[in-house]
């Protein structure tokens, strides 16, 4: 058998004799491939420059909630390590994010929006990350306050507390201002901690390391239900009265022993005492307040209670309490020592509420559970408990019930109780590419949360690229059809013509074998020139599109592109259906019989 070298060197040689011919065949098959080439490149092209239009621009891939929201931070600690997001921030109501910004000459309210590293908003738009005392302006912005990179402004954030106008001013130095893309509005880009301290100005409250002056943001008392303890007894009528209005639910009167197990003391023989349950949410003030004008006369004594509050040493040791708050007066009916701390008083700070009765030697720490976790305070002990249990005034109960619905912390620096910001009211996201859009939006569908997203143009990007690709194999299937047919029909017929030349190769000694590789090599070879011929027709007509639609395009972009895989791809495709195509006159040759020469001699 001869070297497969050699073969491939007999069908070269034979196609180069007969060049003519093979070039009107490498001419046709060219003339095939280049279209589907130059289509192929403006469907990539278009859709890419499309695609970069979108992807570049991070608006396109912003999420920001259509409504007002509570999302708690759990559930962005959540949404940060989701694949598809790349960047997300809490934001803060819009009535609390004006500000005023001054420049040496004008005066400007811009609404304040929270930034944080990796914004790509600004890092993508010829921004930088503000640091503290810094700021980012949008080009709208920057423009009616007449300032450029690096000019120092003024910003002064206002309230009104206890009807009076409080206002507090910080100096800012402009570090960039956003390309005109980024954002068409009047905004001023800020760390996030200070955004969410000027929320909380705003709120009242003070924030004590700016120096800014406010009150405390102390947890209303809730409680589960009240303690009524009367010298006559409530008829059936007084005892429903009490569950109308009052957003108690239910009243049951105790017994002397189920008064003693429950609050750890014995209630006086002449009193009767009555449990108010609340159904479902706890009650405030109001209740209270409500229950005390409808036992008015009646010399009651009403004392509001919260179930299930445990506390624990740092031992472990835990210790259950009941809270009691009341006066001289009232302490001295029920025949019990006065309370160190008075009567209830629902305004009470932590001075009054961390106090303990207790048989300890020293004022200890304990914690309670709460909403998320637990909560250290330190008590102050008052001396030993008269009852069976740990006494606590009825304030710090009420606190630590809220704790329970609701987020709150001890702060150290003021000793007191805060409730914690309960949540966000929305956020900024930022999608890893559009195609993680709609998947994003659809989880916020899924979750009831209405979102406002660049979906529509994406989706559009998206139908464009399908309604493409279906044209191009269309009119790829004819076109590889044709070629396939025209290549069949020149290769079967060089065969025929050639039958006698086959049979005297036969003569010489090439097996069966060795003329069925011929014409496949003969239909590579064509196959191979046509690619590079198409390619170079192709390198030439997409020059051609890009330079006419060059004015309409960005530095780097073209209409008409394909990336070097496509063209290996096509390479090895086209040489793949040659030499398929070449299998008809490649079976004809095993057929040429070597007496055929011999005869025609």
């Amino acid at each position: 058998m001869k070297p497969k070298s050699v073969i491939a060197r007999l069908a070269a040689l034979d196609l180069r004799h007969e060049w003519i011919l093979t070039l009107c065949m490498v001419l046709a098959i060219a003339a095939i491939l280049a279209p589907l080439l130059v289509l192929l490149g403006l469907k990539h092209g278009t859709i890419q420059t499309m695609r970069d239009r979108l992807i570049e621009d991070p608006v396109n891939r912003e999420i920001k909630p259509a409504r007002t929201l509570r999302l708690t931070t759990q559930w962005f600690d959540e949404f940060k390590q989701r694949p598809e997001v790349e960047f997300i921030i809490p934001t803060i109501l819009r009535g609390s994010s004006m500000l005023r910004l001054s420049s040496p000459e004008k005066r400007l309210v811009l609404d304040l929006v929270p930034t944080a590293p990796g914004d790509p908003l600004l890092l993508e738009n010829e921004g930088i990350i503000p640091k503290e005392g810094e700021c980012v302006l949008s080009y709208a912005a920057a423009e009616k306050l007449g300032v450029k990179k690096g000019a120092l402004l003024t910003a002064k954030i206002t309230r009104t507390r206890n009807r009076r106008r409080e206002s507090e001013r910080t100096d800012l130095r402009v570090v960039a201002i956003l390309d005109p893309r980024a954002d068409d509005l009047d905004r001023v880009y800020m760390p996030f901690e200070f955004v969410n301290d000027v929320e909380a100005y705003r709120e009242g409250r003070a924030v004590p390391k700016r120096n800014w002056s406010g009150g405390k943001a102390l947890p209303p008392l809730s409680y589960d239900g009240l303690w009524v303890l009367v010298p006559r007894p409530l008829s059936s009528i007084q005892e429903t009265m009490l569950t109308i209005g009052t957003g108690l639910a239910e009243i049951k009167k105790l017994k002397a022993a189920q008064f003693r197990q429950l609050l750890g003391f014995s209630l006086p023989d002449n009193y009767h005492a009555y449990q108010l349950l609340a159904r479902g949410s706890p009650i405030l003030r109001s209740s209270i307040k409500s229950v005390k004008n409808k036992l008015r006369g009646k010399s009651a004594i009403v004392l509001p209670f919260a179930q299930e509050i445990e506390i624990k040493r740092a031992n472990g040791e835990k210790i259950k309490v009941v809270g009691l708050s009341l006066d001289e007066s009232q302490t001295t009916r029920l025949g019990l020592p006065a309370l160190p701390w008075g009567t209830f008083d629902a305004s009470a700070d932590f001075s009054k509420q961390g106090q303990i009765l207790f048989d300890l030697p020293e004022s200890i720490k304990v914690t309670a559970p709460i909403l998320e976790g637990e909560i250290e305070f330190p008590l102050t002990l008052r001396g030993a408990s008269f009852g069976d249990y740990a006494i606590v005034p009825v304030e710090l109960l009420g606190t630590l019930r809220t704790g329970q619905s609701s987020k709150i912390l001890f702060d150290k620096t003021q000793e007191t109780f805060l409730l914690a910001k309960a949540g966000y009211r929305g956020f900024r996201l930022y999608a890893r590419s559009i195609d993680d859009v709609p998947t994003l939006y659809h989880d916020f569908i899924a979750q009831d949360i209405d979102v406002i997203t660049k979906v529509q143009e994406i989706e559009k990007v998206k139908v464009l690229d399908r309604g493409l690709t279906r044209i191009f194999w269309l009119v790829a299937i004819i076109g590889i059809a044709g070629g396939m047919a025209a290549l069949i029909a020149s290769l079967y017929a060089s065969v025929e013509r050639k039958k006698r030349d086959i049979s005297v190769l036969r003569l010489m000694g090439l097996s069966r074998l060795e003329v069925f590789q011929f014409p496949i090599y003969q239909g590579i070879i064509i196959a191979i020139l046509s690619v590079i011929m198409a390619m170079g027709g192709y390198a030439l007509l997409s020059s051609i599109i890009n330079f006419v639609f060059s004015a309409d395009l960005k530095m780097g972009q073209k209409i008409c592109s394909l990336p070097i895989n496509y063209f290996v791809f096509t390479f090895i495709v086209t040489c793949l259906i040659a030499a398929l195509s070449s299998m008809l006159a490649a079976w004809k040759t095993t057929q040429i019989d070597p007496a055929e020469a011999i005869r025609e001699e």
